[in-house]
Protein backbone atom coordinates (compact mmCIF):
# COMPACT_ATOMS: atom_id res chain seq x y z
CA UNK A 1 0.00 0.00 0.00
CA UNK A 2 1.52 3.30 -1.25
CA UNK A 3 2.20 5.60 1.75
CA UNK A 4 -0.16 8.54 0.89
CA UNK A 5 -3.23 5.84 0.22
CA UNK A 6 -6.54 7.67 -0.09
CA UNK A 7 -8.46 3.89 -0.46
CA UNK A 8 -10.03 5.07 -3.37
CA UNK A 9 -8.89 2.60 -6.09
CA UNK A 10 -10.57 4.52 -9.24
CA UNK A 11 -7.86 7.10 -8.80
CA UNK A 12 -4.80 5.54 -8.27
CA UNK A 13 -2.25 3.77 -10.71
CA UNK A 14 -0.31 1.74 -8.20
CA UNK A 15 -0.29 -1.67 -8.80
CA UNK A 16 -0.31 -2.59 -4.86
CA UNK A 17 -1.87 -5.89 -3.10
CA UNK A 18 -4.28 -3.87 -1.41
CA UNK A 19 -6.21 -2.70 -4.62
CA UNK A 20 -9.82 -3.77 -4.50
CA UNK A 21 -11.42 -5.78 -7.65
CA UNK A 22 -14.10 -4.53 -9.34
CA UNK A 23 -17.23 -6.45 -7.58
CA UNK A 24 -19.26 -9.03 -9.75
CA UNK A 25 -23.24 -9.39 -9.43
CA UNK A 26 -23.10 -12.34 -11.52
CA UNK A 27 -25.29 -15.33 -10.79
CA UNK A 28 -24.64 -18.73 -10.92
CA UNK A 29 -26.94 -20.69 -12.67
CA UNK A 30 -28.55 -23.94 -11.06
CA UNK A 31 -26.34 -26.51 -10.56
CA UNK A 32 -27.70 -28.74 -12.78
CA UNK A 33 -27.39 -25.93 -15.73
CA UNK A 34 -24.67 -26.11 -18.02
CA UNK A 35 -25.31 -22.92 -20.42
CA UNK A 36 -22.81 -22.27 -23.01
CA UNK A 37 -24.01 -18.78 -24.93
CA UNK A 38 -26.46 -16.62 -23.92
CA UNK A 39 -27.49 -13.89 -26.45
CA UNK A 40 -30.19 -11.27 -25.43
CA UNK A 41 -32.67 -9.78 -27.72
CA UNK A 42 -33.27 -5.74 -27.06
CA UNK A 43 -35.48 -3.18 -28.30
CA UNK A 44 -35.58 0.86 -27.07
CA UNK A 45 -39.63 0.59 -27.13
CA UNK A 46 -42.10 -2.04 -27.60
CA UNK A 47 -44.20 -3.00 -30.53
CA UNK A 48 -41.38 -3.22 -32.78
CA UNK A 49 -41.15 -7.41 -33.32
CA UNK A 50 -38.65 -8.35 -30.27
CA UNK A 51 -40.68 -11.69 -29.51
CA UNK A 52 -40.43 -13.11 -33.39
CA UNK A 53 -36.91 -12.03 -33.59
CA UNK A 54 -36.50 -14.30 -30.46
CA UNK A 55 -38.43 -17.52 -31.71
CA UNK A 56 -37.12 -17.20 -34.89
CA UNK A 57 -33.41 -17.23 -34.03
CA UNK A 58 -33.83 -19.70 -31.78
CA UNK A 59 -35.56 -22.15 -33.73
CA UNK A 60 -32.41 -21.16 -36.60
CA UNK A 61 -30.36 -22.17 -34.27
CA UNK A 62 -32.35 -25.61 -33.04
CA UNK A 63 -32.27 -26.41 -37.00
CA UNK A 64 -28.98 -26.43 -36.86
CA UNK A 65 -28.90 -28.92 -34.62
CA UNK A 66 -27.59 -27.29 -31.47
CA UNK A 67 -29.39 -27.39 -27.63
CA UNK A 68 -31.26 -23.95 -27.67
CA UNK A 69 -33.18 -22.61 -24.50
CA UNK A 70 -35.55 -19.33 -24.04
CA UNK A 71 -35.90 -16.90 -21.31
CA UNK A 72 -38.99 -14.46 -21.31
CA UNK A 73 -37.94 -11.79 -19.25
CA UNK A 74 -40.85 -9.45 -20.06
CA UNK A 75 -42.53 -10.65 -17.25
CA UNK A 76 -45.16 -8.47 -17.15
CA UNK A 77 -45.86 -9.04 -21.38
CA UNK A 78 -44.67 -12.32 -21.67
CA UNK A 79 -45.53 -13.84 -25.39
CA UNK A 80 -42.87 -16.55 -25.76
CA UNK A 81 -45.52 -19.21 -24.88
CA UNK A 82 -48.32 -18.32 -27.29
CA UNK A 83 -45.31 -17.66 -30.28
CA UNK A 84 -44.80 -21.33 -29.52
CA UNK A 85 -47.52 -22.68 -28.68
CA UNK A 86 -47.32 -23.96 -25.04
CA UNK A 87 -50.14 -24.64 -23.02
CA UNK A 88 -48.08 -26.85 -20.45
CA UNK A 89 -47.27 -25.02 -16.83
CA UNK A 90 -43.74 -25.25 -15.44
CA UNK A 91 -43.54 -27.36 -12.30
CA UNK A 92 -40.96 -27.79 -10.13
CA UNK A 93 -39.04 -30.44 -7.19
CA UNK A 94 -36.53 -30.44 -4.98
CA UNK A 95 -33.76 -29.73 -7.61
CA UNK A 96 -35.83 -26.52 -8.87
CA UNK A 97 -38.02 -25.56 -11.72
CA UNK A 98 -38.15 -27.24 -14.91
CA UNK A 99 -38.94 -25.23 -18.59
CA UNK A 100 -41.41 -26.60 -20.97
CA UNK A 101 -40.05 -28.16 -23.84
CA UNK A 102 -41.55 -27.02 -27.39
CA UNK A 103 -42.49 -29.06 -30.03
CA UNK A 104 -38.90 -29.48 -31.34
CA UNK A 105 -37.41 -29.51 -28.31
CA UNK A 106 -37.12 -26.01 -27.35
CA UNK A 107 -36.45 -25.23 -23.87
CA UNK A 108 -39.06 -22.22 -22.43
CA UNK A 109 -39.51 -20.33 -19.30
CA UNK A 110 -41.69 -17.61 -18.86
CA UNK A 111 -44.14 -15.87 -16.10
CA UNK A 112 -46.94 -17.37 -17.99
CA UNK A 113 -46.33 -20.41 -17.75
CA UNK A 114 -46.43 -19.87 -14.04
CA UNK A 115 -49.62 -18.34 -13.74
CA UNK A 116 -53.03 -20.27 -13.46
CA UNK A 117 -54.68 -18.35 -16.34
CA UNK A 118 -52.18 -16.79 -18.84
CA UNK A 119 -54.34 -13.40 -19.15
CA UNK A 120 -53.80 -12.29 -15.58
CA UNK A 121 -52.31 -9.31 -15.24
CA UNK A 122 -48.66 -9.35 -13.33
CA UNK A 123 -49.00 -6.05 -11.24
CA UNK A 124 -45.57 -5.97 -9.36
CA UNK A 125 -43.32 -3.62 -8.45
CA UNK A 126 -39.84 -3.11 -10.68
CA UNK A 127 -37.23 -5.13 -8.36
CA UNK A 128 -39.82 -8.00 -7.91
CA UNK A 129 -40.20 -8.10 -11.54
CA UNK A 130 -36.29 -8.00 -11.41
CA UNK A 131 -36.11 -10.58 -8.80
CA UNK A 132 -38.04 -13.26 -11.19
CA UNK A 133 -36.34 -13.03 -13.71
CA UNK A 134 -32.68 -13.52 -11.73
CA UNK A 135 -34.73 -16.96 -10.85
CA UNK A 136 -35.30 -18.33 -13.87
CA UNK A 137 -31.79 -18.14 -14.05
CA UNK A 138 -30.47 -19.62 -10.66
CA UNK A 139 -33.45 -21.78 -9.87
CA UNK A 140 -34.49 -23.01 -13.06
CA UNK A 141 -32.99 -26.96 -14.20
CA UNK A 142 -31.98 -25.71 -17.94
CA UNK A 143 -29.83 -28.54 -18.13
CA UNK A 144 -27.36 -28.64 -20.90
CA UNK A 145 -27.90 -25.81 -23.32
CA UNK A 146 -25.68 -24.62 -26.34
CA UNK A 147 -27.30 -21.31 -27.06
CA UNK A 148 -30.20 -19.28 -24.75
CA UNK A 149 -31.70 -16.69 -25.89
CA UNK A 150 -33.44 -14.00 -23.56
CA UNK A 151 -36.68 -12.19 -24.33
CA UNK A 152 -35.64 -9.01 -22.78
CA UNK A 153 -38.54 -6.37 -21.93
CA UNK A 154 -38.42 -2.91 -23.90
CA UNK A 155 -36.34 0.08 -22.42
CA UNK A 156 -33.20 0.53 -20.38
CA UNK A 157 -35.21 -0.21 -16.75
CA UNK A 158 -34.74 -2.52 -13.82
CA UNK A 159 -35.14 -5.79 -15.96
CA UNK A 160 -33.02 -5.48 -18.93
CA UNK A 161 -30.08 -3.82 -16.11
CA UNK A 162 -30.64 -7.01 -13.84
CA UNK A 163 -29.91 -9.78 -16.87
CA UNK A 164 -26.59 -7.60 -18.02
CA UNK A 165 -25.27 -7.48 -14.46
CA UNK A 166 -26.58 -11.16 -13.29
CA UNK A 167 -26.24 -13.17 -16.19
CA UNK A 168 -22.92 -13.87 -18.31
CA UNK A 169 -24.58 -12.38 -21.69
CA UNK A 170 -22.17 -13.18 -24.50
CA UNK A 171 -23.79 -11.02 -27.08
CA UNK A 172 -27.29 -8.50 -28.41
CA UNK A 173 -29.04 -8.44 -31.13
CA UNK A 174 -31.01 -4.88 -31.09
CA UNK A 175 -34.20 -5.18 -32.71
CA UNK A 176 -36.07 -2.37 -34.18
CA UNK A 177 -38.11 -1.14 -37.25
CA UNK A 178 -37.85 2.05 -39.88
CA UNK A 179 -39.85 4.99 -38.53
CA UNK A 180 -37.00 8.04 -38.18
CA UNK A 181 -38.02 8.01 -34.04
CA UNK A 182 -36.67 4.54 -33.33
CA UNK A 183 -33.10 5.38 -34.50
CA UNK A 184 -32.45 7.39 -30.93
CA UNK A 185 -34.39 4.62 -29.24
CA UNK A 186 -31.75 2.25 -30.64
CA UNK A 187 -28.91 4.72 -29.90
CA UNK A 188 -30.20 4.32 -26.05
CA UNK A 189 -30.06 0.41 -26.14
CA UNK A 190 -26.66 0.65 -28.05
CA UNK A 191 -25.64 2.59 -25.55
CA UNK A 192 -26.63 0.57 -22.57
CA UNK A 193 -24.93 -2.42 -24.04
CA UNK A 194 -21.97 -0.93 -24.45
CA UNK A 195 -21.83 0.45 -21.14
CA UNK A 196 -22.61 -2.82 -19.72
CA UNK A 197 -19.57 -4.05 -22.01
CA UNK A 198 -21.66 -6.18 -23.88
CA UNK A 199 -20.71 -7.09 -27.92
CA UNK A 200 -23.81 -6.37 -30.07
CA UNK A 201 -24.25 -9.18 -32.21
CA UNK A 202 -25.99 -7.48 -35.01
CA UNK A 203 -29.03 -5.57 -36.07
CA UNK A 204 -32.69 -6.22 -37.10
CA UNK A 205 -35.32 -4.61 -38.89
CA UNK A 206 -38.67 -5.70 -38.27
CA UNK A 207 -41.65 -4.48 -40.51
CA UNK A 208 -38.97 -3.40 -43.56
CA UNK A 209 -40.90 -4.22 -46.50
CA UNK A 210 -43.89 -5.78 -47.84
CA UNK A 211 -43.62 -7.42 -51.23
CA UNK A 212 -46.88 -7.45 -53.46
CA UNK A 213 -48.14 -10.98 -54.35
CA UNK A 214 -49.38 -10.32 -57.76
CA UNK A 215 -46.44 -7.98 -58.89
CA UNK A 216 -43.56 -9.10 -56.53
CA UNK A 217 -41.80 -5.23 -55.68
CA UNK A 218 -41.13 -4.29 -52.60
CA UNK A 219 -43.02 -1.36 -50.56
CA UNK A 220 -41.90 0.46 -47.64
CA UNK A 221 -44.85 0.88 -45.66
CA UNK A 222 -43.56 2.32 -42.37
CA UNK A 223 -40.74 4.49 -44.61
CA UNK A 224 -37.82 3.91 -46.29
CA UNK A 225 -35.02 1.52 -44.23
CA UNK A 226 -32.60 3.37 -41.91
CA UNK A 227 -30.49 0.23 -41.18
CA UNK A 228 -27.08 0.10 -43.05
CA UNK A 229 -26.64 4.18 -42.13
CA UNK A 230 -27.44 3.23 -38.60
CA UNK A 231 -25.49 0.24 -38.08
CA UNK A 232 -22.71 2.17 -39.66
CA UNK A 233 -23.37 4.91 -37.08
CA UNK A 234 -22.62 2.42 -34.30
CA UNK A 235 -20.34 0.12 -35.63
CA UNK A 236 -22.57 -2.52 -36.18
CA UNK A 237 -21.77 -5.37 -38.61
CA UNK A 238 -24.47 -7.50 -38.98
CA UNK A 239 -27.81 -6.65 -40.08
CA UNK A 240 -31.25 -8.52 -41.47
CA UNK A 241 -34.25 -7.62 -42.74
CA UNK A 242 -37.55 -8.94 -41.75
CA UNK A 243 -40.55 -8.25 -44.24
CA UNK A 244 -44.28 -7.85 -43.22
CA UNK A 245 -45.29 -11.09 -44.09
CA UNK A 246 -48.75 -11.93 -42.51
CA UNK A 247 -48.18 -15.26 -42.60
CA UNK A 248 -45.14 -15.27 -40.51
CA UNK A 249 -47.11 -12.85 -38.25
CA UNK A 250 -50.20 -16.00 -38.44
CA UNK A 251 -47.51 -18.11 -37.36
CA UNK A 252 -46.47 -16.24 -34.40
CA UNK A 253 -49.55 -15.54 -32.87
CA UNK A 254 -51.60 -18.86 -33.17
CA UNK A 255 -48.83 -20.77 -31.99
CA UNK A 256 -46.84 -22.34 -34.93
CA UNK A 257 -43.59 -20.58 -35.19
CA UNK A 258 -41.36 -23.39 -35.20
CA UNK A 259 -42.63 -24.11 -38.57
CA UNK A 260 -42.01 -20.99 -40.62
CA UNK A 261 -40.29 -20.99 -43.92
CA UNK A 262 -37.42 -17.61 -44.79
CA UNK A 263 -33.97 -17.74 -44.37
CA UNK A 264 -33.86 -13.70 -43.39
CA UNK A 265 -32.17 -14.50 -40.08
CA UNK A 266 -29.33 -16.83 -41.02
CA UNK A 267 -26.75 -14.36 -41.66
CA UNK A 268 -27.37 -13.24 -37.81
CA UNK A 269 -27.74 -16.61 -37.15
CA UNK A 270 -23.76 -17.11 -38.80
CA UNK A 271 -22.60 -14.29 -36.29
CA UNK A 272 -24.51 -15.63 -33.06
CA UNK A 273 -22.63 -19.20 -34.08
CA UNK A 274 -19.54 -17.39 -34.59
CA UNK A 275 -19.13 -15.67 -30.62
Amino acid sequence: MAENCTHDCSSCSESCASRETPQSFLEKPNELSHIKKVIGVVSGKGGVGKTMVTSLLAVEMRRRGFSVAVMDADVTGPSIPRAFGLKESMHADESGMFPVATSTGIKAVSMNLLLQNDSDPVVWRGPMIAGVVKQFWTDVVWGDVDYMFVDMPPGTGDVPLTVFQSVPVDGIVVVTSPQELVSLIVEKAVKMARLMEIPIVGLVENMAYYTCPDCGKQHSIFGESRIEETAKRFGIEKTAKLPIDPKLAGACDQGFIELFDGDWLSGMADAIEAI
